[in-house]
């Protein structure tokens, strides 16, 4: 096997990839994250960190404000800049052939420990998996919800450096406090939320219990993965108002050979979340639905190649982000500088990707994907539509190593852009207008 000879066996690629993104792979993830392998020592730590350079042309509006789209996040000052975007340090391993765990604390600067509060390393993943019942492992605490193809692979298996626009909107859920002192203020169908009522990002994780497992007959493998956990921010567990989310995913797969992280197989999925936060002191619903297929021969090999395609939509509670920061001073309108949360079950979002990637040789791979993502359709002042089209280059220094740049074509179009109030449609027209293309490096080292 080409990565024996390099060092690597399948059980330490298993355990490093369990938490990281980078390679292009078609594995069983539900295996991979949640039990270490049967030849795993009590202990074994690793971990990666990834380095990242992010630039855009910094295009102003109108009203000579640098949208956030144009700004590089997590901190949204310039719309150029250096981050360790993660830096991860993981330990798990086996009590028995029935107890396993995993625990994993982040120390990157990113929306995970940078919600907007400031700076602090954060327990990202942390869970038990006991195996002792035939046909059903049960994980419980610090789990990723079942879902869409991103959200289950480890970092190094991305295939590039950002999600597409539908799986960073709709599905990289921001949680709000449940219950202000001071109820939200209605805005155009939904409500405004200043940064005080923002509580940060999960890193599609939650606290709660998994049933999952998985049956191999002869090339076919059928996965099952369900959860029912708490609706929370990990940074406030346990707050008043946390709501249950329940989410399912099923698979099956065609195994063309190989096995573990890199195996060449082919693979369709299903997945569904629903969920009621609670939001300015009530409880909504909140639901995500999704379909794809992954397909992956012959990694590290001329001619390798790879090719995924997802579609997902979304109802409930839908929201956005500001469309600046309200740290400037030439900006004083909170519709341009809030959160807005559109919580009502009439609300609509969907969107899809596909891309697809080949080997020019073992070690360099050039990518292609292009996503789409519509948010709230059903109001017309305030649908969007975002269009990306991104081109990306990985050269694989070893199988866990590489350097990845990509450059993001990107715009937004504004279906119905006599909805919104007449004082509005300068600003918003000249928005769209703004939006630049990206270009990003990331170096990813692991340990």
């Amino acid at each position: 096997m080409r990565l024996a000879k390099r060092g690597f066996t399948a059980s330490m690629i298993g355990l490093v990839l369990i938490g990281s993104p980078a390679i292009s792979s078609a594995a069983n993830w539900v295996k991979l994250q949640d039990v270490s392998p049967a030849s795993a020592p009590a202990v074994h730590i690793s971990g990666f960190i990834e380095p990242i350079y992010s630039s855009t042309s910094g295009t102003a509006t109108i009203n000579g404000a640098t949208p956030n789209e144009n700004l590089i996040g997590p901190g949204l000052n310039s719309s150029s800049d250096f981050n360790i975007l993660r830096a991860r340090l993981m330990v798990r391993g086996y009590i028995n052939r029935y107890f396993s765990y995993f625990f994993a604390g982040e120390f990157g600067n990113n929306s995970f420990s940078n919600p907007g509060t400031g700076y602090a390393p954060r327990l990202q993943d942390g869970h038990v998996t006991l195996s002792y019942l035939p046909g059903v492992r049960v994980t419980a605490g610090i789990i990723r919800a079942p879902g869409p193809e991103n959200a289950m692979q480890g970092y190094m298996a991305y295939d590039f450096t950002a999600f597409p626009a539908v799986i960073q909107q709709l599905m990289f859920q921001t949680f709000y406090n449940p219950r202000p002192t001071k109820g939200y203020v209605a805005s155009a169908g939904g409500y405004l939320v200043p940064e005080s009522g923002v509580q940060g990002t999960n890193a599609f994780r939650y606290t709660g219990i998994a049933a999952e497992d998985w049956f191999r007959n002869g090339p076919w493998e059928f996965t099952y993965d369900t959860m029912l956990g708490s609706f929370a921010p990990l940074t406030a567990i346990g707050q008043p108002g946390d709501g249950p989310i329940f989410a399912a995913r099923l698979q099956e797969s065609y195994i063309f050979g190989g096995h573990g992280p890199y195996r060449s197989d082919l693979t369709g999925f299903v997945w569904a979340q629903y969920a009621h936060p609670q939001f300015d002191d009530r409880f909504y619903a909140l639901s995500r639905q999704g379909l794809g297929v992954t397909y992956m021969q012959n990694e590290f090999h001329t001619g390798g190649r790879w090719f995924k395609a997802e579609y997902m939509r979304g109802a409930g509670m839908i929201d956005t982000s500001p469309a600046f920061g309200i740290q400037l001073a030439t900006i004083r309108s909170p519709t341009l500088t809030q959160a807005q949360v559109y919580p009502g079950i009439g609300n609509r979002a969907y969107g899809y990707y596909v891309g697809g990637g080949v080997f020019v040789t073992p070690k360099l791979e050039l990518d292609l994907r292009y996503d789409y993502y519509n948010r709230l359709p059903n109001n017309h002042a305030q649908n969007r539509v975002f269009h990306t089209v991104t081109a990306g280059i990985q050269y694989h220094l070893a199988p866990l190593d590489k350097i990845m740049v990509d450059y993001a074509i990107r715009s937004l179009d504004v279906p119905y852009p006599t909805a919104a109030p007449p004082a509005s449609r300068p600003i918003v027209a000249s928005i769209s207008r703004s939006i630049d293309n990206q270009i990003t490096a990331e170096l990813v080292l692991s340990f």
